[in-house]
């Protein structure tokens, strides 16, 4: 069950309805966030919806039978559209692609890769500054003067920006150069770090860990929504089964199965998903056709000299071709919807 108070509701209502639920058999949390103010209630008494919602201070409530609760869909009449500012949406009615490369390399390849941007019209761009490397020898990032850097001449042009954020120290120090948080497959379960950024006003976006579930994926948004942040992306990235023929599985069957239980954005990394770069434009299009909200891909002008990932990882000429397919393909699924 979710209550939503009413922004005027008193301490006095508010307890009001608290101790009712309890009498009904609930158990309650409260949850503030950007948006609104929420008592979440477990239990499994059926009642008369009636007995709560005729109370003081009550703007909406709705059964939710879901074990998450905020990021369910069953609450939620529109799916929810993220504004990250000057024109810049993530959700419903727009599909959003998200470029640039998988590590941040310095001041000259920064530029090249906005002028690739704004020639193709795209408003976001990716990259990592602090890069989780299966071995510790390889490139891992320029840290926060990489940041700082990047976010310099992302804002000159008016780019965006969504990179990964690691752990819960690094939060504070990337907050005034990030417009969304990146949580990675490995991090997805890492509920200190999904804790503090619910304390964060900035959206935030969480990949699919990497054997992960799509429930394990809704469960994570829940503990960031939960904690005061209901600015979330869900990004299915692919999940590691048996099969050596591609890096991942990416997962399609997510993309609507998540648009059904989640009012929540969801985008598609295939760059991640399938790991062999001139199939993940395929990918890229079969993600638009499933449903998705948007797409984030890998990209770099010379993905041989690449510091990571060059394999997967598209050139200019192949992105600028992807970014028309898929605004064409973005288009005739509209005729359908």
């Amino acid at each position: 069950m979710i209550i939503q108070l009413q922004p005027d509701s008193s301490e006095a209502q508010k307890s009001a309805i608290v101790s009712k639920a309890k009498e009904l058999g609930y158990k309650i949390s409260e949850t503030r966030t950007q948006k609104g103010h929420y008592l979440i209630g477990i239990g499994k008494t059926d009642f008369d919806i009636r007995q709560i919602a005729s109370l003081p201070g009550i703007a909406d409530i709705h059964r939710v039978s879901d074990d998450y609760k905020l990021v369910s869909g069953k609450w939620k009449v529109k799916p929810t559209t993220l504004d990250l500012g000057d024109g810049v949406h993530i959700g419903q009615d727009d599909f959003s692609i998200m470029l640039g490369p998988c590590s941040i390399e310095g001041e000259e390849q920064i530029s090249r890769t906005i002028r690739h941007l704004k020639d193709n019209g795209i408003r976001i761009m990716r990259g990592g500054v602090f890069k989780p490397r299966s071995s510790p020898y390889s490139f891992r990032g320029m840290g926060i003067s990489g940041l700082q850097l990047w976010h310099q001449l992302a804002q000159e042009a008016g780019i965006k920006i969504i990179t990964e954020v690691m752990q819960v120290s690094q939060i504070e120090e990337m907050y005034p150069y990030v417009d969304v948080f990146q949580v990675g497959a490995r991090n997805t379960q890492n509920f200190n770090l999904l804790d503090e950024l619910g304390k964060v006003d900035k959206p935030v976006m969480i990949k699919r860990g990497i054997s992960g579930t799509i429930d394990e994926l809704l469960y994570s948004a829940e503990y960031v929504f939960s904690a005061g942040n209901e600015k979330l992306i869900l990004c299915e990235r692919g999940i590691r089964t048996y099969e050596p023929s591609s890096r991942n599985t990416l997962d399609l069957n997510a993309v609507p199965i998540l648009k059904e239980k989640t009012h929540l954005p969801v985008v598609v990394d295939p760059s991640h998903g399938i790991g062999i770069r001139h199939l993940v434009e395929p990918m890229a299009l079969a993600a638009v056709m499933a449903g998705a909200d948007g797409v984030i891909v890998e990209v770099h002008e010379r993905p041989e000299l690449a510091s990571s990932d060059g394999q997967q990882t598209l050139d200019h000429q192949q992105s600028s071709q992807m970014i028309d397919r898929l605004r064409q393909t973005y288009q005739l699924r509209r005729q359908f919807v």
